[in-house]
């Protein structure tokens, strides 16, 4: 399980690094596309099952997992979605 939890907070740096790279000495609108999207595209599926298997791993219940990533997965994903419109907005 460690190596698995590993490997996505490993993916989730990588693509947290990438965004900054791309959105350094660009414009607002470029940052808040780049920034949505890489929220809605690796940061939320990842972080989201990060987030609800190690809660249900601490409840021993499997559903409590599941329940908790049909809350966190649309939410971030949302959060992308507002990013990207307010940058083609901007």
């Amino acid at each position: 399980m460690s190596i698995e939890v590993g490997i996505i907070i490993l993916i989730i740096v990588i693509a947290i690094a990438i965004a900054c790279i791309l959105s350094v000495n660009k414009s607002k609108k470029r940052k808040l596309i780049v920034w949505g999207l890489t929220t809605m595209l690796a940061i939320a599926p990842l972080l989201s099952w990060l987030i609800s298997i190690s809660y249900a791993i601490s409840e021993g219940s499997g559903w409590a997992g599941v329940g908790l990533m049909w809350i966190l997965l649309p939410l971030l994903l949302l959060v992308g979605l507002v990013l990207i419109v307010a940058g083609f907005l901007e």
